[in-house]
């Protein structure tokens, strides 16, 4: 049972993190903000970034949202990462 929960918390932290990298992808790429998809993505994104979105602030929009999401993506990997060995150990001991 630990490994399902450990691989879904796993699978989790993926997500939320490919929703950051996209996201970035679209900023950087210059796709249309009046796009459904493209504005789903941001939205998401946006509440995913919690407060790595304005950790750091250059001028140039791209840079700034490449630095900072990219930041957060890394955040959510590392995150669910420990989480789901702290879950495999904890219920591999009981």
């Amino acid at each position: 049972m630990a490994s399902l929960v450990a691989s879904i918390v796993r699978w989790v932290g993926l997500i939320f993190a490919a929703f950051l990298v996209i996201h970035v992808i679209f900023t950087v790429g210059s796709a249309n903000p009046a796009n459904g998809i493209v504005s789903f993505v941001k939205s998401w994104a946006d509440s995913l970034a919690l407060g790595f979105g304005d950790l750091f602030t250059p001028s140039d929009e791209k840079l700034r949202v490449l630095v900072n999401y990219g930041i957060a993506a890394i955040f959510w990997m590392v995150v669910s990462g420990i989480l789901a060995k702290v879950i495999r150990r904890v219920g591999g001991a009981s």
